[in-house]
């Protein structure tokens, strides 16, 4: 369904539904049964709460990233883990508070077989919690603009300007909010009603500031209230490893008269794709650890490892080290395991460990790793 709104300003604005249906429809299939795959998994609350956390921090640098922030990975990640005594009066930090916040309350969104309705209240909350305390005059935290912006530039597909003047922004949000919740859109696959969303709202851009970060929060809730739990933190983290892509995918679909908003929805649904699978082998990797760790208590106490092997197993776990004979008297973290034990001991320890493929070795490079794959 198309939904023509005409501005006072900016000529015609259109909200369309129309993409290439076959040319998506292989990837759309893809999704769900990933999805559904993933679903099926059993994994403890306590390891999916750690996955989602790491998925937060992923996402939370990766769309400020792509706003110019120039916080390191790192930094963002001391940024989020660290309490919050007082309010920094870093630009760039405090981004990444605001996003904190943002993101938490994303997480709360519930998740539903009912499709979940935006309205303006949450979408002036989101950009409040993710703009509060800027420090641009021409954006005021929750509440549109009343002035001309341009964005993009001519290396993704030229400049574009939004709607310039508040009676139009006023006006096509309160149609955005009213088309994107209509009949029409609920019934479509709720992947494709939340690229759309972002997609839409980004044109709009309906704020001085922020508006693509709140673009892609609009898209999280709605894929989280959807049931995709995790999916929902990758994606911003996945535009910013494809920058380029996402501005062009934008321009494209811009231009595409034909295939209506089909080269957003592609690029859209290969992060989709790329993040479910990316999860599913997290997912995988943290139960193949806890089975792991599960099967060295097995081994020591029916006395087939030492207790100090049992120990060199549980460290190669969390850091997958690669080592030779030499590093377990010389690595600052193997030492500590191997301080009081003569180079007799510890060839006996390895011979052991690889015999019963505990460990596995190279024999050109004589490194030993761990084999995560000794109970298939």
């Amino acid at each position: 369904m198309d939904k023509r709104v005409d501005t006072f300003r900016s000529g015609p604005f259109v909200f369309s539904l129309n993409h290439d249906r076959r040319k998506l429809g292989d990837s759309l299939i893809r999704a769900k049964v990933q999805f559904l795959t993933i679903r099926e998994i059993p994994i403890l609350p306590n390891l999916a709460s750690n996955i989602e956390d790491d998925l937060i921090r992923k996402s939370i640098f990766g769309t400020a990233a792509i706003e110019g922030n120039p916080l390191s990975e790192e930094v963002v990640n001391r940024i989020l883990t660290e309490e919050e005594k007082k309010k920094t009066t870093q630009k760039a930090e405090r981004q990444i508070q605001n996003l904190k916040h943002a993101y938490a309350f994303i997480r709360e969104t519930p998740q539903s077989e009912t499709p979940f309705l935006l309205d303006e209240k949450l979408i002036k909350k989101l950009h409040s919690l993710i703009t509060e305390g800027s420090e641009d005059d021409r954006n005021t935290p929750g509440q549109y603009r009343d002035h001309s912006v341009k964005v993009g530039n001519e290396e993704h597909g030229g400049v574009y300007t939004p709607p310039k003047i508040f009676d139009d922004i006023k006006n096509l949000m309160k149609e955005f909010i009213n088309w994107i919740n209509s009949p029409d859109v609920l019934q479509e696959d709720p992947v494709i009603r939340a690229a759309c969303a972002h997609y839409y709202f980004a044109l709009i851009h309906p704020f001085g500031d922020g508006n693509g970060r709140t673009a892609r929060a609009i898209e999280a809730i709605l894929l989280r209230s959807s049931g995709f739990r995790f999916v929902y933190n990758m994606l911003s983290n996945f535009y910013y490893k494809n920058i380029d892509d996402y501005f062009w995918s934008f321009s494209l679909a811009g231009r595409n008269k034909e295939g209506g908003i089909t080269p957003f929805l592609e690029f859209f649904l290969k992060g989709l794709l790329l993040s479910l699978e990316e999860i599913r082998l997290r997912i995988f990797s943290l139960i193949r650890e806890f089975t792991l760790k599960d099967y060295y208590v097995f081994l020591q106490k029916k006395k087939a490892i030492t207790q100090r092997q049992y120990d060199l197993m549980n460290l190669l776990i969390k850091t997958r080290k690669q080592f030779t004979l030499k590093d377990l008297f010389d690595d600052d973290q193997l030492k500590i395991i191997y301080r009081s034990v003569t180079e007799r001991t510890a060839r006996r320890d390895l011979k052991n460990l690889t015999e019963q493929r505990l460990l596995g070795v190279n024999p050109k490079t004589s490194l030993y790793f761990l084999n995560p794959r000794v109970i298939g």
